[in-house]
């Protein structure tokens, strides 16, 4: 079926949103496909309704306003559209993932993936490889050196030095196959992440890689001083500035619970772009999070989710070095 509103969009886009239906997301054919997206991902949305189309599925696409930061909800309809979904896919300005609005529709049983400030160059760049051979293998291999720790420590040459407890609590993949009722994460995928216990990390992070939230790669290191889980202070130039500003126009002190998340990347084809989307997935890196995490196993509903990177980390799990500088002793 042709659809004359996206005839002319580039060949090489369709193929790769056909490729992420079928192999990433598992479609059928029939199948109620929701496309989430908003007038600036509207290319990418509009190349995913396509080939859902292409592909036999029920296909419904809504475009909204962009949402004003990440973990906003989007409106009341698509939330209501969501539930009624088997399979969704949302490429958008601000990110879905730690919304109550996929949290609902997930145990509802829909299942797909969540594409914050995803751009076409990365589009085609990280979802053109082999996830299952590629990915995959890496996400099990990095959580078998940490999931049965109970604290995590990370330190850097930059200055970060911060611990946390995560004993209780489960190691999540992100592998980028979601083909199961319920199952979903971020595209492109490649981390194994976790909820901190609120309240026990103390340390200091140096963010050197980027920050989501529309901040991108920082020019100026950002320091961050943390106690009893919560960001106390936030030190460096123009980049520490604009995080601040948009942690506080939350207006809820949870806004600067950290780490909110703790994730490890594990996706090869990964570089840093200023896409925190494409950078939290790079491997050797990790980062962290600020704000919400009720949506995958914490306690703290803060209305934002803003991810930070570090790059060249030593990890330690329970004292024990399982990645010296970004690289993984396995």
């Amino acid at each position: 079926m042709s659809l004359g509103i996206v005839s002319s969009y580039d060949e090489k886009l369709l193929e790769v949103a056909r490729n992420v239906l079928r192999t990433n997301l598992g479609v059928s054919l029939g199948e109620k496909l929701l496309v989430i997206t908003d007038t600036e991902k509207i290319g990418i949305g509009m190349a995913l309704f396509r080939a859902g189309l292409d592909l036999g599925l029920d296909a419904v696409i809504s475009i909204m306003r962009p949402r004003r930061r990440n973990g906003e909800e989007p409106p009341d309809h698509v939330a209501a559209s969501w539930l009624e979904s088997d399979v969704f896919i949302a490429p958008t300005r601000y990110s879905l993932t730690h919304t109550q609005a996929r949290r609902r529709a997930v145990e509802r049983g829909s299942r797909g993936a969540t594409m914050p400030n995803i751009n076409e160059d990365i589009f085609i760049r990280t979802l053109s490889i082999d996830y299952r051979n590629h990915v995959v293998p890496l996400c099990r291999r990095i959580l078998d050196m940490v999931s049965r720790c109970s604290e995590i420590r990370v330190e850097t040459e930059m200055g970060t030095n911060i611990s946390f407890q995560v004993g209780g609590r489960e190691f999540h993949i992100d592998s980028g196959i979601y083909d199961k009722p319920g199952s979903w994460g971020n595209l492109p995928a490649g981390e194994v992440y976790i909820a901190p216990v609120e309240g026990t990390a103390e340390g200091i992070v140096i963010v050197d890689g980027s920050i989501s939230g529309g901040i991108g790669v920082v020019k100026n290191p950002v320091k961050i001083t943390v106690r009893n889980g919560f960001a106390i202070d936030i030190a460096g130039h123009s980049e520490a500035s604009e995080l601040k500003r948009v942690l506080d126009s939350v207006g809820r002190r949870e806004a600067y619970n950290f780490p909110a998340e703790f994730g490890i990347g594990c996706n090869p084809s990964a570089r840093l772009s200023g896409v925190v989307l494409e950078d939290e997935k790079i491997l050797g890196t990790v980062h962290m999070a600020f704000g919400d995490n009720s949506t995958f196993g914490g306690t703290t509903m803060a209305g934002v989710h803003i991810d930070v990177v570090i790059l060249r980390p030593t990890i330690y799990a329970d004292g024990r070095i399982v990645a010296n500088r970004g690289v993984w002793r396995f």
